[in-house]
């Protein structure tokens, strides 16, 4: 029979679960978005963006998803004609490489190594081979959602100045900002996208992108074919006008604020032990499964296992059927295989307003249904994931 008491949990990842603080900050009335409070809040939140993507770059912002993020990235630096290098991991750089390739640009794929994260050395190696320096724009994720693998950015760029290449350096981090460690000066990533409806735990709505002023002489020299993706504008936050390209999302806005300040309460360095501390967590309960049965993880490298997001395989385990079970009958809606054979996988989204009772109960939920699947499994996955915090 299935639990008809008690709140549902949504275990995907992303959008993610909103905190009640978010949600009442959002409920209000309109109000008026040409001068007054919402002036002021609009600002505010640029240096806290910022502080989280590690710059001192712009950061320009959209009323968009993450896809349309991407397409303010590509649209300020990419022309009809350029070379642009995805760097697969999964799903998601390859699905931004196809927009540009849409724009016109010349797209070439290194693959990652099966099950693992990217190359840095394949990256170096076939930035060395373009002497001609065709290539104009690098992308790749932080962490793909699909797969649940974790790049080293750092390392990427290490190659790319091993190979004294001048490409711009953009970098998806949607699924994972504010929930990792990200340094984009540091770094030396020339473009960052970013959106609010994962770590920052405000829905869907809301697209950031960071440039720096490389990418920025980008936008100078190639121009924008777009009036609404265009940085410009958005770029002087004191053209507030302009800064949403017509009506600004007013509730989204004040939804951020909260979000916002609840991290800055957290403090970043929290945040960032939180979600290991919950993804070792994930990690210890899959393993645990896995020592009994055919459920594994989709990464095999468990250095590029995200703190985020973990990607289970179920072998002859149909993923469909466990997922059912856990929506239709437990409260728990677990992330669909995406990339993958939807039958064979399925994903825990660990990521934003998350703690040790939220990711306990999903570990517990999971491990209920496959027991009443009588599937073949190690148990225990729960006892394992709690030593592994309590070990913290």
């Amino acid at each position: 029979m299935p639990i008809e008491t008690g709140r549902h949990f949504l275990a995907i990842p992303g959008p993610t679960v909103i905190p009640d603080r978010v949600m009442r900050a959002m409920n209000r009335p309109m109000t008026n978005i040409y001068e007054g409070p919402l002036i002021d809040l609009t600002h505010s939140l640029f240096p806290d963006l910022k502080k989280i993507a590690g710059t001192e770059g712009h950061c320009l912002t959209y009323i968009s998803n993450g896809h349309g993020a991407w397409d303010a990235a590509l649209f300020n630096t990419i022309s009809a004609g350029d070379t642009v290098l995805v760097l697969e991991s999964g799903r998601f750089a390859v699905g931004w490489g196809a927009m540009a390739e849409q724009m016109g640009a010349v797209v070439e794929t290194i693959t990652a190594p099966a099950r693992r994260g990217v190359d840095a050395a394949a990256v170096e190696a076939h930035l060395r081979a373009d002497t001609a320096h065709k290539i104009k724009a690098i992308l790749v994720v932080q962490v793909d959602t699909a797969t649940g693998v974790w790049n080293d950015i750092h390392a990427i760029r290490r190659a790319i100045d091993a190979a004294q290449h001048p490409a711009l350096y953009m970098v998806d981090c949607i699924a994972c900002f504010g929930c990792v460690p990200f340094e984009m000066d540091k770094w030396g990533v020339d473009v960052t996208v970013a959106a609010c409806q994962k770590g920052l735990m405000t829905p869907p709505g809301l697209g950031f992108v960071f440039a720096n002023q490389k990418a920025m002489a980008h936008r100078m020299q190639n121009g924008c074919l777009s009036g609404y993706w265009d940085w410009l504008p958005r770029a002087d936050p004191d053209m507030y006008y302009k800064l949403f390209c017509g009506t600004a999302p007013v509730n989204h806005l004040f939804g951020l604020r909260e979000a916002l300040d609840m991290m800055a309460e957290e403090g970043l360095g929290a945040i960032y032990a939180r979600h290991n501390r919950l993804a070792r967590a994930v990690r210890a309960a899959v393993a645990r499964w896995g020592e009994g049965g055919p459920l594994e993880f989709n990464i095999t490298d468990s250095a590029a296992r995200s703190d985020v997001v973990t990607t289970i395989l179920t072998g002859d385990v149909d993923a469909q059927v466990l997922r059912r079970m856990c929506e239709d009958e437990l409260c728990l809606t677990l992330g669909l295989g995406i990339g993958l054979d939807a039958n064979g996988a399925f994903r825990i989204g660990h990521m934003g307003h998350v703690n040790e009772p939220t990711i306990l109960g999903v570990l517990g939920t999971v491990e209920l249904a496959l027991t009443k699947m009588r599937v073949g499994f190690s148990a225990g996955g729960v006892e394992a994931a709690v030593s592994e915090i309590a070990s913290d």
